[in-house]
């Protein structure tokens, strides 16, 4: 069942430029149906007229109702409203449960309806959300980094808004379909109409997955007043916006103009200082009117709820020298990697002890640090090489005996094996016959 006041406000959008604030005052103060009645009869109420002829940049009143009344003569909103209904849109205002709130900050210029095409519940769906917004003519990095964001964010169950366009809304609207979550696109357009047109498929799977929205009648086409002024519904839908690429004039800059009225979170991509089309990135982070973002994960810490959208903390991956003990290190770092040196040499070059230095000699030889030689003490060479370590993982250190504690000092060798080692005899950690009949011995594995 058609209301009376959806048809008014069909009748208005007609009428009247989408983000026309003095139609937007009218509705406020009279209703739809109100405003299309002074419309009809060309009488403003006196009361109005003094109101915006006293503002700071008074209108023509006359001229601009002459226009509404020319277009709402020639609006036929029931007709609208059923050829909506047949292609499957539907036309949505203020106060109906699919409306999504935040658009009311708007204020005067906030929308008088909006046409839906799609499976997705628009003010569910922007309860969480995100915009992605950038250039058109993208750049393969811009490209990756969007469709980056539209996965991270959709698998994260944020919804991306962004306008459909080539380029950087293109890909992120593409890689939340990818994610299975619904993605919302904002078009400066009918809903019945493709632009680009080259985005059929693209936008046919967001009308099945998510939702295609305008503030435009059906049939209207873009223009670009219509793109600039349509960047204010992707703002305003969004809890942030995040800017992938823009040039230093770009319509993407001006969508973060619109996020930063509305006290929205902007996030800006940092990109190489050679590309112009990231000068618009780069200069919203030099003027701090961004946040420097990454990844989705860091988007979703700016605009997230305290305590829940935390994003992990980034840490340097862990090598197996981290875990020995400080004075292991300056003992490991005292070992020449050519040729060899002896105990002594080694405690003066780390500045510890002759017995630190021994008995850190002995737990980095079982651990497989370094080796002996006729020269004396020298690095081992490594013939493997270690998997990157994920961000809540350490490597672990090379093959060492069971019993024995990496962060703790390595077991002092016991009097018979360092006189072996001073004398030039082989030890438990070398290869020999020796070593194995000492091993066999002690049965508490190497200790040298």
């Amino acid at each position: 069942m058609i209301s009376a006041e959806h048809e008014a406000r069909a009748a208005l959008m007609r009428a009247a430029d989408v983000g026309d604030t003095i139609m937007g005052h009218l509705v406020t103060q009279y209703g739809a149906t109100g405003a299309v009645d002074a419309i009809r009869t060309r009488t403003l109420p006196p009361e109005f007229a003094t109101q915006e002829t006293q503002q700071e940049r008074p209108r023509d009143l006359t001229a601009r109702l002459n226009a509404w009344h020319a277009r709402l003569a020639a609006a036929n909103p029931a007709a609208d409203l059923e050829a909506g209904e047949k292609s499957g849109a539907r036309l949505i205002i203020p106060g109906t449960p699919e409306w999504p709130t935040q658009l009311d900050q708007l204020g005067p210029s906030r929308p008088l309806g909006l046409w839906l095409h799609g499976t997705a519940d628009l003010r569910f769906s922007c309860l969480k959300s995100v915009a992605v917004v950038g250039a058109r003519s993208a750049t393969a990095y811009g490209v990756h980094i969007a469709a980056e964001f539209g996965v991270g964010l959709s698998e994260s169950g944020w919804t991306v808004v962004s306008g459909g366009a080539y380029g950087v809304d293109g890909a992120a609207h593409r890689g939340a379909l990818v994610a299975g979550s619904p993605t919302v696109v904002v078009l400066a357009c009918g809903v019945d109409i493709c632009y680009p047109s080259n985005h059929d498929t693209l936008f046919a799977a967001v009308r099945d997955q998510g939702v295609v929205i305008s503030e435009c009648p059906p049939g209207v086409h873009p223009t670009r007043a219509r793109f600039l002024i349509r960047n204010r519904l992707i703002a305003a839908l969004s809890r942030g916006t995040v800017v992938v690429e823009a040039a230093l004039r770009s319509g993407a800059l001006n969508t973060a103009t619109h996020a930063l009225s509305l006290n929205r979170h902007l996030g800006a991509v940092p990109g190489p200082v050679t590309s112009r089309m990231s000068a618009g990135c780069h200069r919203l982070l030099r003027e701090r009117k961004a946040v420097c973002v990454t990844s989705p994960e860091e988007m979703i810490d700016l605009v997230g709820v305290i305590g829940d959208d935390l994003t992990p903390q980034s840490r340097a991956p862990a090598v197996p020298r981290d875990r020995l003990n400080e004075s292991t290190r300056k003992v490991l770092d005292a070992i020449p990697a050519r040729g060899g040196a002896g105990p002594a040499s080694i405690a003066v070059k780390a500045g510890v002890g002759l017995d630190a230095a021994l008995s850190a000699l002995g737990g980095l030889a079982a651990a497989g640090y370094i080796e002996r030689t006729p020269d004396g003490w020298r690095l081992r060479k490594q013939t493997t090489t270690y998997r990157k370590a994920s961000e809540s993982t350490a490597l672990e250190p090379p093959p060492i005996a069971e019993d024995m504690d990496p962060t703790q000092d390595p077991p002092v060798p016991d009097e018979d094996d360092l006189a072996r080692r001073e004398d030039g005899l082989p030890g438990p950690e070398d290869g020999s016959a020796g070593g194995k009949r000492d091993r066999q011995s002690e049965g508490d594995g190497a200790r040298g």
